[in-house]
């Protein structure tokens, strides 16, 4: 490491801690220096440690050596001259690869002819050549064999099991990342931590309007069979989410709840239906089914009208 000159040394010690700090801190799209001025400050001091370093260690190196008498200067600047092993061995490699003749020995393959004193070698294909010619022949080998005999996967099979283990993936993800809900994709929740979850939005925000026990008040009573928006986690999400009745019914409480607490107050409210409030208020809208309820589920004295995605029932 001695024999490369400090003015290369330090820039490379330098961008090694510099890249590894932009690996292992989380900075988003900048960099890791602007994103956090702490850490331009610190590579600065890094830098001027680095700097410190091979001065002192110059330094030392030079009072050492003027300590030294004649002779044992000598050997040091010989030892130091010599070029290192990591050196040698790359210029035999290179020889090797290259495969020509030393200068003095081309007299053993110049051709017999000339043009106009110009005579031409006899030179043999480079070594590195060949091997990347035999290297090419392999491969060729082997790719004929598994695409062309035993019809491996191609290019747009890969691309396309990808993109369907991409799919899956993304299903998966969205199991878990709750608030990617949406009006279509919520289903009902029946774990005891999310209807709890729900329990407590409902009591911080709805029982002004609906009552603790879900009778309504100002609000609709959310106890019977009647909705005026439509019943069924699908339509609940949706009213919470957008509001009710444009002018009189509730506001869109989107911009107040994630997703997923959305969803756990929706489930929660579900769990009204058939209970005895204290005080139950009048019943509004209309009885509502899920559409893929059985056919005896539908009370015989009402008229069903079918819609794209509930049955709504209305009385006779």
């Amino acid at each position: 490491m001695r024999r490369i000159p400090s003015w290369i040394r330090v820039p490379i010690v330098f961008f090694i801690i510099a890249g590894l700090i932009e690996y292992f801190v989380d900075s988003g799209d900048k960099p890791a220096f602007i994103e956090q001025p702490a850490i331009l400050l610190f590579l600065l001091l890094v830098l001027l440690i680095l700097i410190a370093i091979e001065a002192i260690v110059g330094s030392i190196d030079n009072v050492l050596y003027q300590s030294l008498d004649e002779a044992a200067k000598a050997r040091y600047d010989a030892k130091r001259n010599a070029p290192s092993k990591t050196v040698q061995w790359i210029g035999s490699i290179y020889k090797k690869l290259v495969g020509g003749k030393p200068i003095e020995e081309e007299h053993e393959i110049i051709l017999d002819h000339n043009y106009d004193g110009i005579k031409e070698l006899d030179n043999d294909l480079p070594p590195w050549w060949l091997y990347g010619f035999y290297a090419s022949i392999i491969f060729g080998c082997v790719y004929l064999a598994k695409y062309h005999i035993f019809n491996g996967d191609t290019q747009f099979d890969e691309l396309e099991a990808e993109i369907a283990q991409a799919k899956i993936d993304i299903e998966e993800y969205k199991k878990t990342a709750k608030d990617l809900v949406d009006f279509n994709t919520v289903t009902v929740l029946t774990d005891a931590g999310d209807l709890n979850a729900g329990k407590a939005i409902f009591e911080t925000n709805c029982v002004a309007c609906h009552k603790s026990d879900g009778g309504g008040g100002i609000g609709p009573n959310l106890t019977d069979k009647h909705w005026i928006l439509g019943g069924g986690i699908k339509n609940v999400f949706k009213t919470i989410s957008e509001g009710g009745r444009d002018g009189k019914g509730m506001i869109a409480w989107k911009q107040s709840l994630k997703p997923s607490e959305i969803a756990q107050v929706a489930s929660y409210v579900l769990q009204f239906e058939g209970t005895t409030p204290a005080e139950p208020k009048a019943a509004e809208g209309n009885i509502w089914v899920n559409e893929d309820a059985p056919q005896d589920a539908i009370p015989t004295e009402v008229m069903e009208i079918k819609t794209d995605s509930v049955i709504v029932i209305e009385n006779n």
